[in-house]
């Protein structure tokens, strides 16, 4: 399993995980992180409480973590604890393994979109929805004297 991973899919969602923000902000959750990242959360995180609540030091990483989530030393000290937590206690490992190989082969078995554009002279598209681009705008052209 790889715990960076871990780590990257739990760093954004420990804030709401451990309830370090108010309750009007837990229902706008999904739609910032989306649905699938923040299910798996969940379910990870009912798996890890428990193990990380009883030892001191991945609670405390959990909760720097959760208040600074941009925090790169927090997010390795959080890293290492899970790693030590995971090697101590098999069956949790492959449990959550056993939830990362199903967002993984959810995410494996959706319909994947290959693009090919030519000559867009500029445009950029910004979104796609119901199989629409939107252009949010143009380079256009460039004049003057200018060497490339």
């Amino acid at each position: 399993m790889d715990i960076t991973m871990l780590t990257a899919l739990l760093a954004p969602c420990l804030p709401f995980l451990l309830k370090k923000v108010g309750e009007p902000a837990l229902g706008a959750v999904a739609n910032k992180l989306g649905e699938d990242t923040w299910g798996k959360a969940k379910e990870i995180w009912a798996k890890l409480r428990p193990t990380v609540e009883n030892e001191e030091a991945a609670r405390i990483a959990a909760t720097k973590l959760a208040e600074k989530p941009d925090s790169e030393v927090w997010r390795a000290a959080f890293q290492e604890e899970l790693e030590a937590l995971l090697e101590k206690d098999k069956a949790l490992k492959e449990a959550i393994a056993e939830i990362l190989e199903v967002k993984a082969k959810n995410t494996t078995d959706r319909t994947q979109i290959q693009q090919t554009v030519s000559n867009n002279q500029g445009q950029v598209i910004g979104q796609m929805q119901n199989s629409k681009a939107k252009s949010i705008g143009s380079i256009g052209s460039i004049g003057g004297d200018v060497q490339l």
